[in-house]
């Protein structure tokens, strides 16, 4: 019984693609405070400033001066779980997300009339979930950390007046640490036992763009964001009372793929004084099928290689937005956006209690000249109710709702030379 109840445990606390977060899967959106303002409507034709290494590398065609974009963006989440109850009892506080800043740093220089080459730095994907001590759930998930860093150079070509390419390699690097808790085959529910794995990778991905502009009024963007293979090693520990020569620390292993996506929006300037954005993206989420984790060491051969079915499902976003252009020196912005969860119902979890949300948007940017530009931005975020009904032999039942919000605050300052 130890060896299944440490083995099901293991499969789910090392399962970083299927932990909460606040966006698709576990994807961030926050690259760029100014897109936050429309709800990222535009993000691949807008092309406004620095942040367009990231939204289309092709978009740094458009810029005619050297430049430099920095900034943040703070989540801050509110979850209230209802009816929930495990087998074992516990409690049900909710709210286990702690509040999380993601940075962004842009750099673009224009070379000649032709070429420019930029530089990002930024969080691709991410997420923090932490419950409290005694959680009902705490056998299907309890702490998940996990974090990707990337750095983006970036070069783009203008084929003509109306057409630019762009195309950047990704350096990626992703760490983690994700616990739960393991049933004390001696006395289920009391003396629980954890486990705690960590583990790191860096690989290579790429982001690739087209910028057609139609007319000196209307652009379109299109933006593709490469699938990254990682290979996640590290170790597992398990502690507790109850599991003998199991107890203590192994080499473990997970393969990731986080997915591509393809992103296309539209930028029409209505006027001098409004601008309209629309754009949708495709997230090919369907690549995680499954979890499988390869264990090393004094372990019994049931534990060599572990596999947890996933079966994610390929999600579409759709948002829409405007900008205002109060005077020379305040511009007005305000987004409305809709994002599908790529969780199916029969597997969501503790790890993955998100459903489709919509995201409304309002922000704002202030020119005191033409050198500096700052930004800032609001997100309110409602999900769908989101139902949890699990049982395993291991863990037994736990069944809940989560109803999950979630506002955002970003700041960008942009210094033209």
């Amino acid at each position: 019984m130890t060896s299944r109840v440490f083995k099901t445990a293991l499969a789910l606390t090392i399962s970083t693609a299927s932990t909460y977060s606040l966006a698709a899967g576990f994807a961030l959106n926050e690259q760029s405070v100014s897109g936050m303002g429309t709800a990222f409507a535009g993000r691949s034709s807008s092309a406004d400033d620095a942040t367009t290494v990231f939204g289309n590398p092709a978009g740094m065609a458009r810029l005619k001066r050297e430049q430099v974009s920095v900034g943040a963006a703070a989540i801050l989440a509110e979850t209230d779980i209802k009816d929930g109850r495990g087998t074992f009892g516990g409690s049900n506080e909710g709210d286990m997300v702690p509040t999380v800043a993601v940075p962004m740093g842009y750099y673009v220089k224009p070379i000649d009339d032709q070429w420019a080459f930029g530089l990002g730095l930024y969080a691709p994907f991410g997420l923090i979930t932490d419950y409290e001590s005694g959680f009902a759930g705490r056998y299907w998930g309890d702490r998940s950390e996990v974090r990707v860093i990337t750095v983006q150079p970036t070069v783009s070509y203008r084929i003509n007046d109306r057409l630019a390419v762009g195309f950047g390699p990704t350096i990626n690097r992703i760490d983690g640490e994700l616990t739960s808790s393991v049933l004390n085959p001696a006395s289920p529910g009391r003396n629980d036992g954890q486990v705690k794995v960590k583990g790191d990778d860096t690989a290579l991905g790429f982001n690739a763009g087209l910028l057609f502009e139609m007319d000196a009024r209307t652009r379109l963007g299109l933006t593709y964001h490469s699938k990254v293979d990682y290979t996640l090693r590290g170790d597992t520990r398990l502690s507790g009372s109850g599991f003998g020569p199991l107890a203590g620390r192994y080499d473990a292993s997970l393969d990731l793929e986080t997915p591509e996506s393809v992103d296309f929006s539209v930028t029409h300037e209505l006027n001098d004084a409004w601008t309209l954005y629309a754009g949708s993206t495709w997230t090919r989420w369907s690549r995680l099928e499954e979890i499988r984790v390869e264990n090393k060491g004094a372990l019994p051969a049931a534990l060599g290689n572990i596999v947890e079915e996933q079966d994610w499902r390929d999600t579409w976003s759709y948002a829409v937005g405007a900008a205002y252009k109060l005077n020379r020196q305040w511009t007005l912005r305000a987004g409305l956006a809709y994002d599908q969860s790529p969780a199916r119902n029969e597997h969501r979890s503790p790890r993955i209690p998100t459903d489709d949300r919509k995201i409304f948007s309002l922000g704002a940017a202030w020119s005191p000249s033409d050198q500096v530009t700052i930004d800032v931005a609001y997100s309110y975020l409602k999900e769908e109710d989101a139902r949890i009904d699990q049982f395993s032999a291991s863990k037994q039942r736990y069944q809940a709702t989560f109803q999950n919000s979630a506002h955002g605050l970003g700041a960008q300052v942009t210094y033209r030379f």
